[in-house]
């Protein structure tokens, strides 16, 4: 009665079910980490926010890497901005995604080492490759608050870090490359959380969103309801072909023929 199930058709379409079923199912366990991770580091962006803020310094040093443990970590440093040796981060966005720069300030602490401060974003002029309106950082000693980041890289970031800049324009936000000739460069960087830039420019950034989880559990559990319902599918279709071709028989017409498709 099921012998047509060793045909070629049924034979092809069974190895297509057994091939879905591990692939879905591996999907959804993709789609489930992908949860577990972004859940994860909300709780691990809550946490370093919400911290007590600690010197930078004894956080980061000329060359270190910051861990993610320390991302997002509320820091303070104080010092005096080197403005001469500011520069900007081309292809950046504000709040509102409008497409600007980020502005990045050097600031000098009273050990000589260099702290790298983005105070924000700015629009952009009329000219792209000409250096935009760029507020003037506060002058004199300053202390200022952040969080704590990592050097950006064209790995971790997807930016691509083209070469034949204008001067003071640069695309990643990275201490290994700024050289200051003040003194060493701390590893990472400050994303500027206070005091507020006089005049609200440059725009600060906007603090991390650390309540939305996404959509990824949703999707794995989609993929396992998909994987699940193959081998529902494989039976139904059986069934009705097995009906089909037992009315085909009783009506005296050729039972065989292609597997029934839903």
């Amino acid at each position: 009665m099921y012998r047509f199930v060793l045909t070629r058709q049924w034979v092809c379409l069974t190895l297509v079910a057994l091939a879905l079923i591990p692939a879905m199912i591996k999907l959804g366990f993709w789609q489930f980490h992908r949860h577990e991770h972004r859940v994860a580091q909300n709780r691990l962006i809550e946490t370093n926010l919400r911290a007590e803020p600690v010197p930078v310094t004894e956080i980061t040093s000329p060359g270190h890497r910051v861990p993610r443990a320390d991302f997002w970590r509320a820091v303070t440093a104080t010092g005096a901005y080197d403005t001469a040796h500011e520069v900007v981060v081309r292809m950046r966005t504000d709040n509102d995604d409008k497409v600007g720069y980020h502005v990045l300030t050097p600031l000098v602490l009273a050990d000589g080492r260099v702290a790298l401060v983005n105070r924000g974003w700015v629009p952009g002029g009329d000219d792209p490759r000409a250096y935009p309106p760029v507020p003037a950082a506060p002058a004199g000693e300053v202390t200022v608050t952040g969080r704590l980041k990592a050097d950006e890289t064209s790995g971790g970031s997807g930016i691509k870090d083209r070469k034949g800049l204008p001067d003071r324009q640069v695309m990643l936000i990275n201490s290994t490359r700024f050289a200051s000739p003040a003194g060493p460069v701390l590893g990472g960087y400050l994303e500027l959380t206070g005091p507020a830039p006089s005049g609200g420019s440059p725009q600060m950034i906007a603090e991390p969103d650390h309540d939305s989880i996404g959509p990824h559990m949703a999707y794995a559990v989609q993929w396992w309801l998909f994987a699940a319902a193959v081998p529902v599918g494989w039976v139904v279709l059986v069934r009705r072909e097995r009906r089909d071709r037992e009315e085909a028989r009783a009506d005296g017409e050729p039972a065989g023929r292609e597997p029934a498709t839903a």
